[in-house]
Parts: structure tokens; C-alpha cells; sequence
């Protein structure tokens, strides 16, 4: 080398060909994120820089000697072949045999080494760590390595995790690929409990089909396989410990899952078609729960729990009830699951153990991308207040959804595509390969063990009937259902495999096939001749039927002194938010002699009154913290350092949890939740709070086919409570009304109580009577209208003595009117802020004698005994008026007219006084509301239109 000649970097002197490439490539991996390098490689990179090509400089022309070219040229080689490798992973998905219904394409064009300018030879030169660090021993050289990773990934099995981008998460998840450890043999008794399962799944849908012709069951037929992929994860979530699998699924499948995975009994299935279900059918020891509401469901709907009898202590797998609404089960359940984890017997908030349950979610595969409830739901799963740690999340896959094909239900190439996302791991696997199936569920598993997120798995399989068994496929799919005809059965194709891997003889399947078919026939046999009679109409349990009872829940006046103070001490050295603070601390005389506590203050005071007596709190919602008005500030927030604090976490005498959570921007995944979290956990008083009450309307399908209908349908109870900001102070159609009307047109059977109270003590005695009511037969959920401008309203304050005793009131009169009974021939009702906006109006020396007003608090139940009580000593009332701010069409009005009407008093006519109809809850402009709010104000106190 000349002496004109730059001299080489030492570091790098040693490094040349393959090696200098295999470097040159991990100095851009460096480059794009240093961590995901191991320490040793990232300090070499660190110290020394990117890696050096020697280069001579001759009469001041820079040339590159042969050797050195010809590294370069290998080096562009080793590049090349390091993309073929990240291709093969990342697109490898899309040459795998997955899909029971056509053969695998062939190689992509991510796959052809010759699309990267690459021979067999080129391959052969490089180190097998180069390609595939994890390769097994007998891989001995770079091309053995490509076609091993072309083998791992594109078999019946087929993998995402390319979005996953956590770099521990994503080495482990190619680890357990691209060293075979997923496809580590079964043994021979798995496989034969694998085909026992599909045998009973098989014999099951087909006996079913022939003696129940033309029912509908809504097959599993297609993916059979789900079946053992549920028993197999569920065994092995209890045999370390877990003591709920909770499962949610639409009803694809949903019978044979019941049946197989739960255990409930062929014959009370049997029983069922036979439109006779016969409840005696139920095992007598308890190991099989069924839930019955008295108008009941289809058994496709239906849900049970299975008790697992173990030491120390039981396990139990619970299949969701679930209406026709697909994936709305998915937050039920995750509530379901959070609620098993949670530890709320300490103060703080509940300590969570993400062992003690496991959520499972069976999902279409219209529906996935097509609803939205399951991305709201999926993106619950990191957040603190409703992750769950980790979900199975698998896929029943059609590849058809009822009669619409992919290409028009979804934008993306797989269903499981929303999932990326949330950087959930996907496995799609072809349902008729069950060892696929039970090597992917086996993945899922232990990646939700080792990193509690949420795993998903694509069961790619087929529909073999029509959307239901009455329907006719062919007349939209005839090329599909031309080759589903022909198709053979998953239990047809696992059983070949066994007798040719001498697992099974061909005598000993077929003797398999007949047990269950005759076991089938047998079960049968108890209910062939219980036909369909008269239906007998169930009754309403008694608890239901009456009205809640009163309690008193006035609270001990000393004791709640205690509290109040207790409640604005902070921890020395926390620094509150000045004016916050300056806030806060005029509660501290609010509850001495003149004081008034106003609702924020009474509501706190609640919570701690309910967690010395030792009911947990739960309460969520949009800025649920810090309330939407500004005016309940929970969690306070260290203004200098950020560090946070609740005073209800500290309190001297609280004997249970308090949990408040912020929830994400989504009404019906929340909503579902927290339902779900108070039906596992009913002695837990649950509270979601909507940002404003009409919020509410983006959760109606888990109000109308869950809370309000659950207990009817499936016997399932629930004591949450709802707080929906209602009142009309001129902020516009969207955020004034809560949509009163919708739960009063549901309320029937007693099914939940629907309220609007206008003190703070009213609000006060309601949370205690709800917190203890819960456990109870008689629990049943509270909707509740809530103050927004009234919050800081002193009319709507009330006085310490009002919470140190009494109770809820039904119905409250007007202190300022009806003193004279005699005189009084208008009797007005209101209830919510146009109640308290007719007391401000009235004049203290000028109050008319003609007029009383009482405030129904409590509209549904309908307290009429305690109104004809009032009305009894008022024996003049020629007048009944209903005001109401909302239009006519809306607020209480269609539903109390004929309540009223029932108790006025003979000759008296029952009006409306309000906004006329509207299509639009209320006006725009807040002049305009003004003026028709004072329209109505007038016209209910003079009498005057």
C-alpha cells in the first residue's frame, strides 16, 4: 500500500465479506434503534461508528481495490439476504396453508430469492446465525436457514408480529416460530382427547341437525376446532391457578360450546328444542349453573358456569349470556374478569392480581372489523382501570358474513386486521389441521402468561349451513357451497391423521364414532316424548315485583364530622392547587350549625359513609376525577411535581377499595364493563358517570339488551348506578337532555329505579340505599338524572342535619306552597331542575295560595301511594299539571300522564305545561331558551299562556 494510501480503521481490519455485511446490517438496525442490539454489539457501534471499507488513494483518485469490491458486492448479498429473511417473516402469512378451502398460492414474490438478485450458491456462503439465530442444530448453512423460516412460516399455521414492536416481546414471539418450539410434537393422548372432543362436537351437530330439522342452532360446524382450542386453554388457566375463565361469544357455535366445554347436559339441550325445557335436567350437585330470568331467552343466547373442583379452592368457567348484538358481550366480559382480579377488601384502591381470571373472546369474522364495540374494547386492554392482563381473542372465521362475502364487509386484507393496532400478536391458523390449532392456542397461552397482553388467533375455517340451518347458502355463495358440499369433515380429516401416525386404529375410530352416536340417541331417549305443551308463564319473583323498601340512611353526626375533616387533610408536603385548595377548605364548616353541604360535598361524604361500613366504590367515566363541571375533584394533583392523591383513600375508617378511573373517549365499551363488572361483583357499589347524560345514547345497545332486560331474559342482576348530567341552561340540543324518556320507556317489572332529585341530601340517601341494597334480592340498577349548573346552587345545598338523619324521599312538597289545603286548586308536578327553577321564581311575600308543588324525585317506580297520600289533604284541586322543561314528546311526560291521570283527584283535569313537540331535544340559541324557559316557568305559576 502506498504511503498516499488512507489508512484502514483498525476496528474493522478483521471484518470482510459475509461478516463485514452481517456488521453493515446491524450498524442500520443501530441506527434505527440502538436498544434492540444486545449491550456488547451497541458499545462496539457506540465507540467505533459505522463499519469502514478500505479504500487506496493513488495520484489523488480514490479506487477501490478488487478484494475489497468483492466484499462490497458480498456485503450487498448479505443485505439482500437479510431482507429475504425479514420478508419471510413479516409476508410469509401469505403463501401459508390456512385457508380448509383452497391450496396455498405458491410463493410470493417477498419469498423468491431470485427477486433479490440471489442464488442457492450466494445462501450457501452465509453463517446460519446470520439468517436465523434460533434455527435448530441440523441447519447448517444460510440457504437451510431461508428454507427452514420459509417452512415455519407458511404451514397451516401463519403469523403477524411484525406491529409488535415491544423488541423483548417480538424476540420471544420469533423464537418460539423459527426454533420449532410451537410445533414440538403432541403426545399421543393429546391428540387423542383432540379427536374424542371433535368426535362429540361432530356427533353432536349432526344429531342435532337430523332430529331437530329446520331449527335453528346457529352450527359450529366449520370450526370445529374451537371447541378443544377452549377446553385445552381453560384446563391450563386453572391448573395454574386461575379461578375464572370467562368466556363471551355470539351464538355461532355457542350450543356445542355449552355442551363440550361447560357441560350442559344433551338432554336439558334436547329439552330446549323441544320448545320444553325442563330445569330438572340440571345436575343436581351445583357443578352446572344455568340462570333463568322469567321471560327468558333462545337458547342460543343462554350462558352457565361449570365448577372445576380442585385444591385449594374451585375454579369456575363461565360462558356469558349474550343477546343477537355480536361482540357488545366483549366489555361484559373483560368487567367480568377485572372484577374476579380485584382485591377490594382495603382501602386504596382494589389490589389486582391478574392470575385469578381469564378473559376469552370468541368473534366473527364480519363482525370484528365491523363493529365498533371491539376496537373500543381492545382498546381498554393497557389501561389502567381495565386492563385485565392479557385476552384471548379468537376469531371464528366463515369467511362470510350472513350473506355478504369479504370483499365487501371490510377494507383489509384479514379479519383480524384492527388488532395490529393495539400491536396484538396474530396467528391465523387453518381449522382443519387441530394440531395447528392446539399449537397455536398452546402460544397464546404462554405469551399471556409470560407478558399479560392480548393474543389473537384467526380459526380460519367455513360455515357448512347457511346463516342458520333455515337458510339457503347456495342462492348467494353457490362457488363457496359447491366446494363445502365436497369438503370432508374436521373430524373426518384428524381421524385419517391419526390411523396413518398409528395414534388410532381405523376399528378403534369408527368404535368411538358409535359410543357417541348411541350416547347421544340415549340422552335423546329422556325427552323424545316431552313435546311442546301450553307454556306456563313464569312468575316475577316477589322481590322484584315490590318497590325497594325504605332504609334509613341518615349517618352518625359525629362520625361524619370525623370524616369532613379527614377529608381536607392532605399528606405534609403535598402541594393542592391554590385556588382549589382555598375551595376545598370551606367545606370545613359546612357541616357545623347553619352550614349547607352542596352535592359535590354530599357525594364524597357518600362514598366514605359507604366505605366505612365496607362497600367497595367503584366509579368511572369521562374526567370522572375531576367531574365534568369542575366539582368533585377525587384525585388531586401535586401542582409542583405532578404526584397525585384521594383523600378517600386514607380515610381512618374505611373498610373497602375506592377505584376512579378516567375512561377512554368511548360511551358503550365502558358502559359494558362496568355492567359486567357489577354482575360478578354485586356488592360492589359500581357508578359510571356520563361526561353529559345524552353521552349516554352511544351505549344504548348494552342499556336495552343488557341492563335493562338481563334479569328478565337470564335472571341476571345488577345494582350499577348511572349519573347522567340533565338539566336546559341554553348549551344546545347535544348537552342539555340525558334522554329521560328512553329509560322511562324501558322501565317496567321494576327493573331499575329512575330518579331526579333536587337537594344533596336526597342525592346523599339515594347512593347509601342503592350501596345497601346491593348483594340483594331486590337490587336493581339506578339511573339518575344529575345537576350541572344546580351543582354549586344553594337552594339545591342542603343542611348537616338533613344527612344525620332520615332518608330517601320519593316525593318532596315545596316548602313555599300549599299552606292553605283549603284554597289550593292547582296542584303542579315537576321533578329536576324546573322544579327548583319554579321555587326561585316564587317570590317569598307573594306566594299564591291557589298553587302547590311537589317534586316527584323518584319517577320510576312510580311512588302513587305516596302522592294520593299528599293529594288527600288538598280537597279543592280542580288542576293536575305536569311541567317539564324537554318537549312534549320527550322527558316523563308520555309515560306519567296516565300515572297521573290515575290519581288525580275526581273532576280534576291532568295537563301539560312545556316545550311543544320537537324533533330536537331543545333550542340553539340560549336567548331563545330563555325565553321559552321562562314561557313555561310563568305560565305553570299564573296560569297565564
Amino acid at each position: 500500500m502506498s504511503k498516499n494510501a488512507a489508512k484502514y480503521e483498525e476496528p474493522w481490519q478483521e471484518f470482510f465479506g459475509p461478516n463485514l455485511g452481517y456488521l453493515m446490517d446491524l450498524y442500520e438496525d443501530y441506527k434505527e434503534n440502538p436498544e434492540s442490539l444486545d449491550s456488547e454489539t451497541k458499545k462496539w457501534f457506540d465507540q467505533y461508528g459505522a463499519p469502514q471499507v478500505e479504500q487506496s488513494v493513488t495520484n489523488g483518485q480514490t479506487s477501490v481495490t478488487t478484494d475489497k469490491k468483492t466484499d462490497m458486492d458480498m456485503a450487498k448479498k448479505v443485505a439482500a439476504a437479510v431482507k429475504l429473511t425479514d420478508n419471510i417473516r413479516i409476508h410469509g402469512h401469505l403463501s401459508a396453508d390456512v385457508n380448509p378451502l383452497q391450496e396455498p398460492s405458491g410463493e410470493t414474490s417477498f419469498l423468491k430469492i431470485d427477486e433479490y438478485g440471489l442464488t442457492e450458491g450466494d445462501l450457501r456462503q452465509l453463517p446460519v446465525e446470520m439468517i436465523c439465530p434460533d434455527a435448530p442444530d441440523h441447519i447448517n448453512d444460510g440457504l437451510e436457514a431461508i428454507n427452514h423460516l420459509k417452512e415455519m412460516y407458511t404451514q397451516s399455521i401463519a403469523f403477524e408480529f411484525d406491529h409488535v414492536h415491544d423488541v423483548e416481546e417480538h424476540q420471544w414471539l420469533n423464537r418460539q416460530v423459527e426454533s420449532g418450539h410451537i410445533y414440538r410434537s403432541l403426545s399421543p393422548e393429546k391428540r387423542k382427547k383432540t379427536l374424542n372432543s371433535l368426535t362429540e362436537v361432530d356427533s353432536f351437530e349432526q344429531f342435532v341437525h337430523k332430529t331437530f330439522v329446520g331449527q335453528k342452532r346457529f352450527s359450529i360446524e366449520g370450526v370445529d376446532s374451537l371447541v378443544p382450542m377452549l377446553d385445552d386453554f381453560a384446563q391450563d388457566a386453572i391448573q395454574d391457578g386461575a379461578r375464572d375463565v370467562m368466556i363471551g361469544m355470539a351464538h355461532r357455535g355457542r350450543l356445542s360450546v355449552l355442551a363440550h366445554v361447560l357441560g350442559k347436559p344433551y338432554d336439558l339441550i334436547f329439552s330446549e328444542f323441544q320448545h320444553a325445557p325442563n330445569k330438572d335436567f340440571v345436575p343436581s350437585e351445583g357443578s352446572i349453573g344455568i340462570n333463568y330470568g322469567w321471560t327468558g331467552d333462545v337458547k342460543y343466547h343462554l350462558g352457565a358456569h361449570k365448577k372445576v373442583q380442585q385444591e385449594p379452592f374451585d375454579s369456575r368457567i363461565t360462558l356469558a349470556n349474550n343477546p343477537s348484538h355480536l361482540e357488545f358481550v366483549n366489555p361484559v366480559v373483560e368487567g367480568y374478569a377485572r372484577a374476579s382480579q380485584d382485591d377490594s377488601s382495603e382501602a386504596g384502591f382494589p389490589q389486582q392480581d391478574t392470575s385469578k381470571a381469564i378473559a376469552v373472546l370468541i368473534h366473527g369474522d364480519a363482525a370484528f372489523p365491523g363493529e365498533g364495540i371491539v376496537t373500543e374494547t381492545l382498546n381498554m386492554s393497557r389501561l389502567k382501570g381495565y386492563q385485565t392482563g392479557g385476552t384471548l381473542h379468537v376469531i371464528a372465521n366463515n369467511q362470510l358474513g350472513f350473506t355478504t362475502d369479504t370483499h365487501d364487509s371490510r377494507s383489509t386484507t384479514y379479519a383480524s386486521d384492527p388488532a395490529k393496532g393495539y400491536e396484538i400478536p396474530i396467528v391465523h391458523v387453518n381449522a382443519d389441521d387441530p394440531d395447528a390449532c392446539m399449537a397455536a392456542v398452546k402460544l397464546a397461552y404462554e405469551y399471556r402468561n409470560r407478558f399479560s397482553k392480548d393474543f389473537l388467533i384467526d380459526l380460519i375455517g367455513y360455515r357448512r349451513f347457511g346463516h342458520n340451518e333455515m337458510d339457503e347458502p347456495v342462492a348467494t355463495q353457490p362457488y363457496m357451497y359447491e366446494i363445502i358440499k365436497k369438503h370432508p369433515r374436521v373430524r373426518e380429516v384428524y381421524a385419517n391423521q391419526l390411523v396413518k401416525d398409528n395414534v388410532f386404529s381405523q376399528e378403534e375410530v369408527d368404535k368411538l364414532k358409535e359410543d357417541t352416536d348411541h350416547f347421544l340417541a340415549n340422552q335423546y331417549e329422556k325427552v323424545a316424548d316431552n313435546k311442546s305443551a301450553e307454556p306456563e308463564e313464569e312468575e316475577i319473583p316477589q322481590e322484584v315485583e315490590r318497590r325497594l323498601p325504605v332504609v334509613e340512611t341518615g349517618y352518625d353526626a359525629d362520625d361524619l364530622k370525623q370524616i369532613n375533616k379527614e377529608l381536607i387533610t392532605w399528606p405534609d408536603g403535598f402541594n393542592v392547587f391554590p385556588k382549589l385548595k382555598k375551595i376545598l377548605e370551606r367545606r370545613e364548616d359546612a357541616l357545623e350549625e347553619g352550614g349547607k353541604v352542596d352535592w359535590a360535598h354530599a357525594e364524597t361524604l357518600a362514598f366514605a359513609t359507604i366505605l366505612s361500613e365496607g362497600t367497595p366504590v367503584r366509579l368511572t367515566g369521562q374526567d370522572t376525577q375531576r367531574g365534568t363541571f369542575a366539582h368533585r375533584h377525587l384525585v388531586l394533583h401535586d401542582y409542583k411535581n405532578g404526584d397525585i392523591y384521594s383523600p378517600l383513600h386514607t380515610l381512618s375508617n374505611a373498610n373497602a377499595s375506592f377505584a376512579i378511573y378516567n375512561s377512554p373517549l368511548s360511551e358503550a365499551s365502558i358502559v359494558g364493563f362496568e355492567y359486567g363488572y357489577n354482575v360478578h361483583e354485586p356488592t360492589t357499589l359500581v357508578l359510571w358517570e356520563a361526561q353529559f347524560g345524552d353521552f349516554a345514547n352511544a351505549a344504548q345497545v348494552v342499556f336495552d339488551q343488557f341492563i335493562s332486560a338481563g334479569r328478565a331474559k337470564w335472571g341476571q342482576k345488577s345494582g350499577i348506578v348511572f349519573l347522567l348530567p340533565h338539566a336546559y341552561e341554553g348549551q344546545g340540543p347535544e348537552h342539555s337532555s340525558a334522554r329521560l324518556e328512553r329509560f322511562l320507556t324501558l322501565a317496567a317489572e321494576n327493573n331499575w329505579n329512575v330518579a331526579n332529585v333536587t337537594s344533596s341530601a336526597q342525592y346523599f340517601h339515594l347512593l347509601r340505599r342503592q350501596a345497601a341494597t346491593l348483594g340483594t334480592e331486590e337490587m336493581r340498577p339506578l339511573v339518575l338524572m344529575t345537576p350541572k349548573g344546580l351543582l354549586r346552587n344553594q337552594n339545591v345545598a342542603s343542611s348537616p342535619e338533613k344527612l344525620t338523619s332520615e332518608h330517601f324521599h320519593a316525593v318532596v312538597e315545596e316548602p313555599k306552597t300549599g299552606k292553605s289545603k283549603k284554597k289550593v286548586t292547582r296542584v303542579i308536578f315537576a321533578s329536576g331542575k324546573v322544579a327548583v327553577d319554579l321555587h326561585e321564581a316564587i317570590a317569598d311575600d307573594n306566594v299564591p295560595d291557589w298553587l302547590h308543588i311537589i317534586r316527584v324525585e323518584e319517577l320510576y317506580p312510580f311512588p302513587a301511594e305516596e302522592i294520593q297520600a299528599i293529594l288527600s289533604d288538598y280537597p279543592n284541586v280542580k288542576e293536575v299539571k305536569w311541567v317539564q322543561e324537554e318537549p312534549e314528546n320527550m322527558g316523563s311526560w308520555s309515560y306519567i300522564q296516565p300515572l297521573l291521570r290515575d290519581i288525580a283527584p275526581k273532576g280534576a283535569e291532568t295537563s301539560y305545561i312545556g316545550r311543544r313537540r320537537r324533533s330536537s331535544p331543545s333550542e340553539g340559541d340560549p336567548n331563545a331558551h330563555k325565553k321559552e324557559q321562562n314561557r313555561i316557568i310563568n305560565e305553570a305559576l299564573t296560569g297565564k299562556e
